[in-house]
């Protein structure tokens, strides 16, 4: 059943003192694009930090992957390239909103963030590991992202609109969870196991508004939301707006995307090596 009403965040899962995830020998190695954070925002910090939720590294970790933080850099389309060479896979993350300039528009008062230098160093990646057959998990900023680096633009606050669902409220406002409607003939079906109206954990602000060259719509909540996408061709690229990893510890329906996504890798590595 559909909620539309604000949850509270996730409890975070279970860990005992000191634990870690185990890493296996041949695991594939995954760039996850990372964020700075100012040191005014750490509590008791007086450096900023190096940082992305630990929920995307623990799903790639029970995923048999290895997640390796990249912080935004300056780049071009050469150096990402060869950035990417070394890596089996990318994911983009979550994080502050895009530029509208890259899409055309002028930000509206409620656009918070931005920062072009970033949103290139990613559309770079994502350009890159596409280029090299490197398997593309983008969630939420990223599943923006990737729309936007393919022609597309976005709906730059849809908090609040009449006939939406509750997609949750950014900077610390909480989520919701949300039931979609998957396409079954869609990359993203198959990588949930076949589960075609998941229940999944959404905070987002904006939305995709026109929807980029070359990519299929796989992913609605209710309200007719945009919340998946897949590009044309035979790669394994997939992106959704919604937070798996946010629930992955506890929801095997969002930890199989994870799991898909590392054996994916696994998969691009092997026919490398036969190469």
């Amino acid at each position: 059943m559909t909620s539309t009403l604000p949850l509270p965040a996730p409890e975070p899962a279970p860990r005992r003192e000191g634990a870690a995830l185990a890493a296996t020998v041949g695991a594939p190695l995954v760039a996850v694009t990372g964020r700075i954070i100012p040191a005014e925002r750490v509590e008791r910090s007086l450096e900023p930090q190096a940082a992305i939720a630990s929920y995307y590294l623990e799903a790639l970790g029970r995923a048999g992957a290895v997640g390796a933080v990249l912080l935004p850099c300056a780049t071009d389309d050469d150096a990402a390239q060869d950035l990417m060479g070394r890596f089996d896979g990318l994911v983009l993350t979550g994080g502050e909103d895009l530029d509208p300039s890259s899409y055309g528009e002028d930000p509206v008062p409620e656009t918070y963030g931005c920062d072009a230098a970033v949103d290139g160093w990613e559309a770079a990646l994502y350009r890159a590991a596409v280029e090299l057959g490197r398997p593309v998990l983008a969630i939420c900023r990223g599943h923006q992202l990737l729309n936007v680096a393919h022609g597309g633009a976005l709906d730059q606050h849809i908090t609040g609109l009449g006939g939406k669902v509750a997609h949750g409220i950014p900077l610390g406002g909480g989520g919701s969870d949300v039931e979609m409607a998957v396409e079954p003939d869609s990359r993203l079906a198959v990588a949930l196991g076949g589960e075609l109206n998941p229940v999944v954990r959404c905070h987002h602000h904006q939305a995709v508004d026109r929807v980029g060259d070359g990519l299929r719509v796989v992913a609605t909540a209710p309200d007719g939301t945009v919340e998946g996408l897949e590009p044309e061709g035979d790669g394994w690229v997939v992106s959704v707006q919604w937070h798996p990893e946010d629930s992955a510890m506890r929801d095997p329906v969002q930890q199989r995307l994870f799991a898909a996504f590392a054996q994916s890798c696994r998969d691009a590595q092997s026919a490398r090596a036969r190469d």
